[in-house]
């Protein structure tokens, strides 16, 4: 499996009224920011939130060949789809599901408006034919079930076929009812909803390798669930002063170790990772293992706090590693290691130039997210000017890439973007006077298996494969 994507693009729009095609209107309205994407296990369905409270669900459909134009091999272009053709195994994403997760809500007793804004989802393992996920707000947490009806009943003994009663003097036999084919329905129904636990706003959640519990953490607070019980959770790690004055740190993500069921780590806003052993005890407020990287004080400044605070934290898929992305890099940390991180990598080392201006405009507290591709080999994360970058742990090579609508036409070639800091600038690059940061990709998602990456670009979704002639 390469490293980087080269040629395939689907890309989706998302709006009120559904998910469809890229359109060339330009204004769109809040709640369609999609605000986190998600592969399944096996990466053949793809959710998506959005602001509005709306999940919307692609569906691989393996059934439909594929027909690919392009030439060399790091290169991305746009999917064409051709039904005369056999199957090369890829495929493409359809929508399967969408389905309103969240409303607005209202807390009388602290006169707060609550968000729809969906603000993580998790699957869980298929277990069945149906597929279940958890999504969240800032409040409160739901457990989906989404399943496929492709039969009815017909045949009913107290009611007609459209729904009306009959009149019971007029039944006079015993039907059996029959199932009778029908089109495909699919269905999304809340099987748990997991309210009341956090009194600050759900940053994340993540699923335990026991697949019967899972976290959800707060700016100060982490907890435990079990996916039978709605009633109550364990709290494991309450960070809260008793002078909220004396706070000095909170908590920006956690995550459950991808083996061990007992072990996770959370980040805090003062740029460390915390790792914790929940057989040490309930209340896991002793770390086992504490990772911080010195500071150099010679490149200390105003902003120096803000932007190492931890934006994300991903344990790989072997458990050796851990990824973090703070503001300006991403750093993977050796779980044995706790002095420093054994890789940095430079995101976009050219803003630091700019933090003023970031920090007026509110953008230097951009949430960015990172992820692992399938054999841990390669990260990406997102920057600004709809920017992704993406970094070969091996090769120690890099390329940032863009999700534009360029990108998005027929047999259109992506091609590697560069920044220009300053001096004279070549053709095929960019100044970063003329970045626009209100293009920024937040949120990415790498398949488990494949070569194939979800990159959410403000209202737009665009999916890029590696495809091998």
């Amino acid at each position: 499996m390469k490293c980087f994507p080269c040629n395939f693009s689907q890309v989706f729009k998302t709006s009120a009224s559904g998910t469809n095609s890229l359109m060339s209107r330009s204004s769109f309205d809040q709640a369609d920011i999609i605000s986190t994407v998600e592969f399944n296990y096996s990466g053949d369905l793809l959710a998506t939130g959005d602001k509005g409270g709306r999940v919307v669900i692609f569906q691989r459909e393996q059934e439909v060949g594929n027909e690919f134009e392009f030439s060399g091999t790091k290169k991305l272009i746009y999917f064409c789809q051709s039904k005369s053709r056999p199957h090369h195994g890829g495929g493409e994403y359809n929508v399967y599901s969408t389905f309103q997760s969240h409303e607005p809500e209202f807390d009388y007793l602290k006169s707060l408006e609550i968000e729809e804004k969906i603000n993580k989802i998790r699957w869980l393992p298929q277990q069945n034919a149906a597929h279940f996920l958890l999504s969240t707000n800032d409040k409160t947490i739901k457990l989906w079930k989404i399943s496929e009806r492709d039969k009815r009943a017909e045949g009913y003994n107290l009611k007609e076929e459209d729904g009306r009663f009959r009149d019971p003097v007029r039944i006079t036999t015993l039907r059996v009812p029959v199932l009778k084919p029908m089109d495909l329905m699919v269905e999304a129904s809340p099987r748990r909803i997991f309210a009341n636990a956090h009194t600050y706003h759900i940053n994340s959640i993540s699923v335990n390798s026991d697949y019967e519990t899972y976290l959800s953490s707060d700016d100060l607070r982490i907890n435990l669930w079990h996916l039978e019980i709605t009633d109550r959770s364990f709290n494991i790690v309450d960070v809260k002063p008793a002078n909220m004055e004396e706070l000095t740190e909170v908590i920006t993500a956690a995550e459950c170790h991808p083996h061990q069921c007992n072990v996770f780590a959370y980040s805090s806003s003062k740029g460390t990772i915390r790792l914790c052993d929940m057989r040490a005890g309930a209340l896991c407020d002793k770390h086992s293992k504490f990772f911080e990287e010195p500071e150099d004080p010679s490149s200390r400044s105003f902003f120096s706090e803000i932007i190492s605070s931890i934006s994300d934290v991903k344990f790989s898929h072997n458990g050796r590693y851990m990824m973090t992305r703070d503001y300006l890099s991403v750093k993977v940390w050796d779980v044995n290691m706790e002095t420093r991180p054994v890789e940095t990598y430079q995101v976009h080392e050219y803003l630091r130039s700019k933090l003023c201006s970031l920090y007026e405009n509110d953008c230097i507290f951009d949430k960015f997210e990172c992820c692992w591709n399938g054999l841990d080999s390669a990260i990406m994360t997102g920057s600004y000017n709809n920017f992704f970058r993406m970094f070969d742990r091996n090769t120690k090579r890099d390329i940032t890439l863009e999700a534009s609508r360029e990108s998005s036409k027929p047999r259109a070639i992506l091609k590697p973007r560069k920044v220009c800091t300053g001096g004279k600038r070549k053709k095929d690059e960019i100044s970063v006077d003329s970045l626009d940061f209100n293009k920024k990709i937040l949120h990415t998602a790498w398949h488990p298996k494949e070569n194939i990456i979800a990159v959410a670009a403000t209202n737009h979704l665009y999916i890029f494969q590696d495809k091998v002639n």
